[in-house]
């Protein structure tokens, strides 16, 4: 494994973990069917570190492999604080080009599919919005939107008070100060908190300084998504996930659910099932 350093124009540096294939590509390499390179993107306050055993388990399949890390997150430095004020839109518009330039310059001839967690997955659809027709797909693991609508029972008023008081605590501190209280997440961005508490109280991606009508943009994406819900996620469910896939009407969506109830996080080191899945889906594109 190679860890590439990307500096940001604020200064941060953001790793890139580059796995390459263990052994020949198992798979059929053709025009139609170029070689593909797994981008792994976080879920919110995951080292990219944690994907390590994930990662690993894509190669022995034969796929290269990169990890990405968000901004102020995993091995990324500084962490955030209040001069911070990154968000959604800073996130896919300057670090993920930088990111998957990275991954191109390692692996030349391969197209990229984006592998996104959680907020990973948001946004990876984000992005893909932006570079239409770069990435050969999506596949989004325990991912869904936080919209309050898309949670059962007392969940939905829950996730809408917490993305709230969050968003609040970080504005009047200056920065989500997560590495001191209970509900974690990890020391955030004041913007990146907005962001997200916003996509739970409206469902939209309307991100701090966003240049693009995201909504449109994503709403005309036609590349192929794969969709893994987990059994056991209370972050993630059902309902999460088919909002964020409602999002892409023409795009080619495969999904499946992962019977184990591996919750939000442990089929990361549990995984044979899912990258089995994945495997298939991309044999199968």
């Amino acid at each position: 494994m190679q860890t590439v350093p990307i500096q940001m124009p604020d200064g941060s540096t953001v790793p890139v973990r580059l796995i390459p294939a263990e052994g020949a590509h198992r798979h059929p390499v053709t025009p139609d069917m170029p070689r593909p390179v797994l981008v792994i993107v976080p879920g919110l306050g995951v080292p990219g570190g944690y994907y390590e055993p994930f990662a690993t388990g894509l190669a022995e399949r034969g796929f290269d492999v990169a990890i990405g890390e968000l901004r102020g997150n995993g091995d990324s430095r500084p962490k955030p604080s209040l001069a911070s004020t990154f968000g959604y839109h800073e996130l896919v518009s300057v670090d993920f080009p930088a990111i998957f330039g990275a991954v191109r310059d390692r692996f030349p001839q391969s197209t990229p599919y984006l592998v996104g967690h959680s907020m990973g997955g948001q946004l990876g659809v984000l992005y893909a919005a932006r570079v239409r027709g770069r990435l050969g797909g999506l596949v989004l693991l325990a991912s869904g939107t936080p919209y309050h609508r898309g949670f059962r029972g007392l969940s939905g008023p829950g996730m809408l008070l917490g993305t709230a008081a969050v968003s609040l605590t970080a504005n009047l501190a200056g920065v989500w100060p997560g590495d001191r209280v209970s509900m974690g997440f990890g020391r955030q961005s004041r913007v990146l908190m907005s962001d997200w508490a916003r996509l739970a109280r409206t469902g939209r991606f309307v991100p701090v300084g966003a240049d693009i009508d995201y909504e449109e943009r994503i709403g005309r994406l036609k590349l192929p998504v794969l969709s893994i819900t987990m059994t056991g996620d209370d972050l993630s469910p059902a309902g999460a996930a088919a909002h964020l896939l409602a999002k892409l009407p023409k795009a080619d969506v495969t999904t499946w659910h992962q019977p184990q109830p591996l919750g939000h996080n442990g089929w990361i080191r549990q995984n044979v099932s899912t990258i089995d899945r994945i495997e298939k889906w991309l044999r199968d594109r």
